[in-house]
């Protein structure tokens, strides 16, 4: 199968071995490609798009419509593919399939009405009509990080093939193969191949020409990374989009049900042992609350099941990278050597496997500690005490990043009232991340250094479309005098004909 889905990469011939985080062996040898093997691929994808585009959406969506059956059916097969590229627990690559089923089907049911063309009010009554095209943007360059290979891949480019686009792909070649299964499949089911090309290598090496000949840009990964890719953007004068990182806060308030919140935090401090852009790695507890939270909250983390398997039974699975690891373990090192005390966890984990980390919980975590304001993206969080809710507001708002937030109470109200104070793009009341994120009607993305623009809901697909005006004006009615009007009475005319409309407006 990898030999067979490896064929679907623009490269001239040079390889790059990865490995399985689970056992640190050899997993599959990956083509790379040069910068002219990117030019390559956006060439291939502009010969496509035109009659890609030229299609009615109601067949563009056809293969896409299939995917969604066609995944859950073959789920174990790509859970498989999942795991032994990213050494995540396999209910925590569950999650990604079921978000590429559910993203896709919203946007095959919602594409049709989105792009078609839409009435708006004219100048004129009667004699101007205006219409609001969309227009695909023409090529879409795509960077997607390692982390959620299969979700944050597909999930991202079925929009901007929807709208009429074809792609150029840059996954991490680490965690490469998801997409290329996918793409494999989606060919299978009537997806024409030319439409989605895919490249792999360094970005020092390729970024610079998968920028240079796209008219859009799609970028998940870190703030750094990303101002890199919005100042390429902007030299070109083009679109880009950004999801960025997260030093993302949650808010445990004194009317929560402590065991369900504990439970709660547990999801959303270790899915995918940490690396998750949206995970929670600052949690604020109210002081009445505290100790009690604590200790349910430490207990789980200490009895949770690290493992390598396959099986639905492991809790927490491996980080991904080396450099991961190296990451997660210096800042709780350096964290511990300035005093902060750890609740849970603390160490690797070379007995699982050689990229285990354990969940960690730590307290005393003060500003002289890199972990402290630094996205560690890893099974680390810190918790603090808070007196009142806008004491937990301040310190939640206290970063430069605002991405996801979590609010915890038995009062929803009260809980929106709160959420709506946070600056963070999604905010869940009671539960992590996942029902802001997988709520795909509505905008999702972040504030501040988290990023530009935004994925799901309309935006998600009219950011990879151009919006045109056209407007007709009835011959008998323009912007000259007629009927040998002199100007001023043509002045008079107009004039008292917008108090006229103004009027009938307000009522």
């Amino acid at each position: 199968m990898i030999e067979r889905i490896v064929r679907q990469v623009t490269s001239s011939g040079k390889t790059q071995a990865i490995t399985a985080p689970f056992t640190g062996e050899p997993l599959a040898e990956l083509p790379l490609s040069t910068a002219e093997d990117v030019r390559a691929a956006h060439a291939r994808a502009r010969a496509a798009r035109e009659a890609w585009a030229e299609l009615p959406v109601r067949e563009r969506i056809k293969p896409f419509l299939r995917l969604h059956d066609a995944i859950l059916d073959r789920r174990e097969e790509i859970l498989d593919v999942v795991q032994w590229e990213t050494g995540k627990a396999r209910r925590h690559a569950f999650e990604e399939v079921l978000d590429v089923a559910g993203c896709t089907l919203y946007y095959v049911r919602r594409a049709p009405g989105l792009l078609e063309p839409r009435r708006r009010a004219g100048i004129f009554p009667v004699a101007t009509k205006t219409v609001e095209v969309r227009r695909p943007k023409g090529t879409v360059a795509l960077i997607s990080p390692w982390n959620y290979p299969l979700s944050l891949g597909v999930t991202d480019i079925v929009p901007a093939l929807l709208a009429g686009n074809a792609v150029v792909h840059k996954p991490d070649t680490q965690t490469a193969l998801s997409t290329l299964w996918t793409i494999d499949l989606l060919v299978s089911l009537g997806m024409p191949r030319e439409i989605w090309q895919v490249v792999l290598g360094d970005p020092a090496e390729i970024g610079e020409a998968l920028i240079d000949d796209a008219d859009y840009v799609a970028f998940t990964g870190s703030t750094r990374g990303g101002r890199k890719i919005a100042e390429a953007a902007a030299r070109r004068l083009i679109g880009c989009s950004l999801e960025l990182g997260g030093k993302n806060p949650m808010v445990v308030l004194d009317d929560a049900d402590l065991d369900v919140a504990a439970q709660g935090a547990l999801r959303a401090c270790f899915t995918n042992a940490g690396q998750l852009c949206i995970s929670i790695e600052r949690l604020y507890v109210h002081d009445a609350v505290y100790d009690a939270f604590v200790e349910k909250f430490v207990r789980q983390a200490r009895n949770m099941k690290l493992g390598a398997g396959l099986d639905w039974s492991v809790q927490m699975g491996s980080l991904t990278s080396r450099r991961q690891l190296d990451a997660v373990g210096a800042h709780v090192d350096d964290a511990v050597a300035k005093g902060a005390e750890v609740l849970a966890g603390g160490r690797a984990r070379p007995d699982v496997g050689p990229l285990f980390y354990e969940p960690t919980i730590l307290a005393g975590v003060d500003e002289s500690m890199d972990l402290c304001r630094e996205e560690t993206f890893g099974p680390v969080v810190s918790v603090y005490r808070f007196a009142d809710e806008d004491e937990a507001v301040e310190r939640a708002n206290d970063t430069v990043y605002g991405l996801n937030a979590s609010v915890w109470t038995r009062d929803l109200s009260r809980g929106r009232a709160l959420a709506s104070r946070i600056q963070a793009g999604t905010v869940n009341i009671n539960e992590g991340y996942g029902s802001a994120y997988a709520s795909y009607d509505a905008p999702m993305g972040g504030m501040k250094s988290s990023g530009l623009g935004r994925r799901h809901g309309a935006e998600g697909l009219l950011k990879y479309t151009e919006v045109q005006t056209i407007s007709s004006q009835a011959s008998w009615m323009g912007f000259e005098p007629i009927l040998g009007m002199t100007y001023d009475k043509y002045a008079d005319t107009l004039s008292g004909l917008l108090k006229t409309m103004k009027k009938l407006h307000l009522k």
